[in-house]
């Protein structure tokens, strides 16, 4: 009877993996550049900077690069670290490259001549200038003093804030497309998706141990029909209005400062593009927190003018959000991590009827 029972076991599990195999290869022949990509194997390796001797031997390069005394070097995240002085506060944050270093540099001092001042400067403190440490280049940046009052995305009024502060970012980085039109990358949003798919597709193996198949389906078909009418409404995000987009409207990328002004950060991704692009990873972020309402999606004016768009609608069916966070617990290998797992279940498990209910009213308005 054992026997019996542990052979009953292998031929479910066989047809399970058979099964999800098919799902797979479906979902790949229905998009034709998923199959290279799925070919390539993913191998990261995370440094770990933060230790005591990097931070020692960090703190006396930057020592002997300034004419002033450090008093303490605090490690904020990874690469970004509050600088405090005598007299002075400041951020030094870590670039992959001196063209990232240069071009935050000058992007953000063009966004500050055209008038949008909610955002930060560079300063220039080093001796000898660029300031460079184990192959990463370093940035002065301004400290803008934070509130007691942290930005979230759970509030409305900030949801509507931080919608506004975009909108405005966008009215004057659409004067600075041209200027940059050989150094700022122009954003593919479709050929984003799709990368972040197939990798979805390459972590199936582990991720069909938390998830239903039947859940992992419903998630693969939402985006199948979302690519499907990506393609269809090309101009979409091809034509019309061009901007320099931020490319990372994360919570965490909008600064309360303690005088009660928002603040826009980190501009490490721009792309030029439409501005539904920006406007659709907003709308992913803060539409947990309406428990994926459409309608109340509509109530946002700034976000309800592309939502008479049919390619709009076709891309928020697009789950960016759980693709990218099981991809990255993947990447970490954080899965077994009860604290760092229990998030992404969350998103994936806790509120798929509330987003099965948001697609079908998508798939309702896109017909009409």
């Amino acid at each position: 009877m054992i026997v019996a029972a542990e052979d009953r076991k292998w031929v479910q599990d066989s047809a399970q993996d058979t099964e999800q195999v098919q799902v797979m290869a479906q979902w790949a022949r229905s998009h034709s550049a998923c199959q290279e990509i799925l070919m390539k194997a993913v191998n990261t390796t995370v440094k770990n900077g933060g230790d005591d001797f990097f931070k020692n031997r960090l703190l006396t390069y930057f020592q002997d690069q300034f004419s002033f005394e450090i008093k303490e070097l605090k490690p904020i995240r990874k690469q970004v670290y509050l600088v405090r002085t005598d007299d002075r506060v400041f951020i030094l944050k870590g670039f992959s490259s001196y063209h990232r270093l240069k071009l935050q540099e000058a992007f953000t001092a063009s966004l500050l001549n055209e008038g949008f001042a909610k955002t930060y400067s560079f300063y220039e403190f080093a001796k000898e200038p660029p300031l460079f440490f184990e192959r990463t280049y370093y940035g002065c940046l301004e400290y803008i003093q934070p509130s007691g009052e942290t930005f979230s995305y759970h509030l409305k009024k900030d949801r509507l804030e931080g919608l506004e502060l975009l909108n405005l970012f966008h009215d004057t980085s659409e004067k600075l497309v041209s200027r940059y039109q050989t150094v700022v990358p122009f954003f593919r949003q479709a050929e984003k998706w799709r990368e972040r798919a197939s990798l979805f597709l390459n972590n199936l193996p582990v991720i069909r141990y938390f998830v239903q198949k039947e859940i992992i389906n419903e998630l693969l078909s939402w985006a199948d029909w979302s690519l499907k009418g990506i393609e269809e409404e090309s101009g979409l995000f091809q034509s019309g209005r061009q901007v320099i987009l931020h490319g990372d409207v994360a919570h965490h990328n909008f600064l309360r400062s303690r005088n009660n002004s928002l603040y826009l950060l980190d501009f490490d991704l721009i792309a030029k593009g439409t501005p539904h692009s920006d406007y659709l990873q907003y709308a992913n972020r803060i539409l947990p927190f309406m428990k994926w309402s459409f309608e109340d999606l509509g109530k946002y004016p700034i976000i309800k003018q592309y939502m008479d768009e049919k390619g709009f609608l076709f891309a928020l069916a697009f789950p960016s959000d759980i693709f990218r966070e099981w991809n990255r617990v993947i990447r970490e290998r954080t899965y077994l991590d009860p604290v760092k797992i229990r998030p992404v279940l969350d998103l994936t498990v806790g509120q798929f009827e509330e987003r099965h209910r948001f697609i079908h009213a998508l798939k309702k308005a896109a017909d009409n």
